[in-house]
């Protein structure tokens, strides 16, 4: 399967139990001009991710083997796919589903139903922003953190010599552009403009939801709240 990318076209790998929406979203994206790789459950989503290396992963949550929100957390903790687009599409529409799937990694979060030109833009919103930070390298060093924009990681000096740090792909960006600016205060709606793009949709906890992740692996007040504006990274 990983001959998909002997094509041009970028790869959308969906994962969903249901077999209706499977070949509903496979044709319309295809149509698209998008290749497709279908997985039926999250543990074949899983080995399909890894043989596949998708440019963008719709997935449901409620799936059997393995749920969504495990399946997402996977994903981001392994090496070559921990910066993959992610767009969770599932039923659940409580704000407590929202916030874990974005807590796990997830960069958009739809309920279903959607409407398919909604979801095709999104799709296409998300790779879009990826492809954009596939750019040579460039590094930041701000306080004792150096951010490495060319392989997503970022490296605190510590006594023992440098440790590293690993984020998800929007958490990265996201601090990078923080970082890239510091003292500059932007608003949450600047925020998902420069970093998810003006075209895509999210709830509106996501900047808030991805800030907490980024203090809790910094262990640090880098990303200083704005009370009432946003947030800022600290001169």
């Amino acid at each position: 399967m990983a001959d998909l990318h002997t094509k041009k076209q970028p790869v959308v790998l969906i994962v969903d139990d249901e077999e209706d929406l499977l070949d509903l979203l496979q044709y319309n994206l295809e149509r698209e001009g998008f290749q497709t790789a279908l997985a039926r459950d999250g543990a074949e989503g899983m080995e399909k991710a890894e043989a596949v290396q998708p440019d963008l992963i719709i997935l449901d949550i409620m799936m059997p083997q393995m749920n969504g929100i495990e399946l997402c957390r996977r994903l981001r903790q392994h090496a070559h796919l921990r910066t993959t687009p992610i767009l969770m599409l599932t039923a659940r529409t409580e704000e407590a589903a929202q916030v874990e799937g974005l807590d796990v990694g997830a960069d958009i979060y739809l309920a279903k139903p959607v409407s398919l030109p909604v979801l095709l833009s999104q799709a296409k919103a998300l790779i879009r922003g990826a492809r954009r930070y596939e750019t040579p390298p460039d590094r930041l060093r701000v306080h004792d953190l150096q951010i490495d924009r060319d392989r997503y990681l970022v490296y605190r000096e510590e006594a023992g010599g440098p440790v590293e740090i690993r984020f998800p792909r929007k958490e990265f960006e996201l601090l990078h552009f923080l970082a890239a600016h510091p003292g500059k205060v932007f608003s949450r709606q600047e925020l998902l403009d420069q970093v998810w793009g003006p075209d895509v949709y999210v709830v509106d906890r996501t900047v808030d939801v991805h800030v907490r992740k980024i203090r809790e692996k910094l262990n640090s007040e880098y990303v200083e709240t704005v009370k009432g504006v946003g947030y800022k990274f600290k001169e």
